[in-house]
C-alpha cells in the first residue's frame, strides 16, 4: 500500500525557533529519502500550532506538552522530534532586585495559556499565574522593561537574552521542576493524527529521526535556514539553543522521557487544569 498519494503531502507544523528548524531542516528539503510521503511546512509560533491542533488542522505538529493533555483522543505522541531535557526550563523574569514575594499579586506575561511554561507557573506557584498577559514569546522581554507587566514567564532563546532588557531571573522554573520530580523538563511534543493509520505513522517518526541525524552531521547546511527564520540572528545564541533544546530526547524520548511527560500530565490532571490523567498516547 501506498504511504502517500500522489501530490498530497502532509501538513507539517512546527516553530520558527532555531531547534525546531534544525530539527525538520532536511525533512522539508528533500535531503532524507521519504519513501514518497510529502511534507508542507506550517511555521508558527507554538501557541498558535497548540491552537491548530485543537482544531485539528494539521496532520503533524509540535505542540506543547500542556497542549498536548487536550489532544490524546485524536493525536498520538512521536517518540522523535519532542523538547525535553535538564537546564532549560523557562524563566520568570523582572527588573531590578525582585523576588517572587514582591511579584505576587502582579501581573505577568505569558507566553500562551497552553504553553508548558505556563503550566509549570501554575504547577509551581499558582498565586502568580493569576493575573497574567498573554502576548507572543518574542514580546514578552520588552514589556516587562517597559513596564506593562509585572514579571515575564521567558521561552525560548530569550534564557540566553534577557540580561541585555535589564531583567534579571527571579525563578528557573525548570529547576524546580527537576528538584521536584528528578524528572528531565518536557516542553514539547511532536503529535501525529492518528486518523494517519500505523504504518504512515511509523514512517514519519523514522524521518523525524532520520531528519535529526541528517541536521548534526551537516550543522553547516542547516544555518541559514535556521537564521531566516530566528527571531534571534546571532549565531552563538542560536548555536546554544540548539545544543541545548536539540539532545538524546529529540531522537527518542526514551523510557525516562515518556514517565516524564505522564508525570507532567498527571499533576496537570490532579489540578484540574487538564482532563484525565497521566495516560500518554504514544504513537
Amino acid at each position: 500500500m501506498a504511504l502517500q498519494a500522489p501530490g498530497v503531502k502532509l501538513t507539517l507544523g512546527y516553530s520558527p525557533c532555531p531547534n525546531d528548524t534544525f530539527i525538520f531542516y532536511a525533512l522539508v528539503h528533500g535531503a532524507v529519502d521519504t519513501g514518497g510521503l510529502g511534507f508542507k511546512e506550517v511555521l508558527l509560533d507554538v501557541e498558535t500550532l497548540n491552537g491548530k491542533a485543537l482544531g485539528a488542522e494539521l496532520d503533524i505538529t509540535k505542540v506543547s506538552f500542556h497542549a498536548y493533555g487536550f489532544l490524546r483522543d485524536r493525536y498520538c505522541l512521536l517518540r522523535s522530534g519532542g523538547a525535553l531535557g535538564r537546564g532549560c526550563g523557562p524563566l520568570v523574569v523582572a527588573k531590578g532586585d525582585a523576588g517572587m514575594d514582591d511579584l505576587r499579586g502582579g501581573t505577568i506575561a505569558i507566553p500562551g495559556r497552553l504553553t508548558t511554561a505556563f503550566l509549570l507557573l501554575q504547577l509551581c506557584e499558582p498565586a502568580l499565574a493569576r493575573n497574567v498577559i498573554v502576548m507572543p514569546f518574542d514580546r514578552i522581554m520588552d514589556a516587562v522593561k517597559k513596564g506593562v507587566a509585572d514579571a515575564g514567564l521567558i521561552i525560548h532563546e530569550s534564557r540566553f537574552t534577557y540580561p541585555a532588557y535589564g531583567l534579571c531571573e527571579v525563578m528557573d522554573l525548570g529547576r524546580w521542576w527537576e528538584e521536584e520530580t528528578g524528572a528531565p523538563i518536557p516542553l514539547g511534543g511532536i503529535l501525529a493524527k492518528k486518523s494517519l493509520g500505523p504504518e504512515r505513522i511509523v514512517a514519519v517518526e523514522a524521518l523525524v529521526r532520520k531528519s535529526i541525524e541528517y541536521a548534526f552531521a551537516h550543522r553547516e547546511e542547516t544555518r541559514e535556514y535556521i537564521r531566516d527564520h530566528s527571531q534571534e540572528i546571532d549565531d552563538a545564541v542560536i548555536t546554544r539553543h540548539i545544543d541545548l533544546y536539540v539532545n538524546d530526547y529529540s531522537l527518542d524520548l526514551g523510557d525516562d522521557g515518556v514517565r516524564a511527560v505522564e508525570e507532567l500530565l498527571r499533576r496537570a490532571g490532579e489540578r484540574g487544569i487538564i482532563p484525565g490523567g497521566g495516560r500518554a498516547a504514544i504513537c
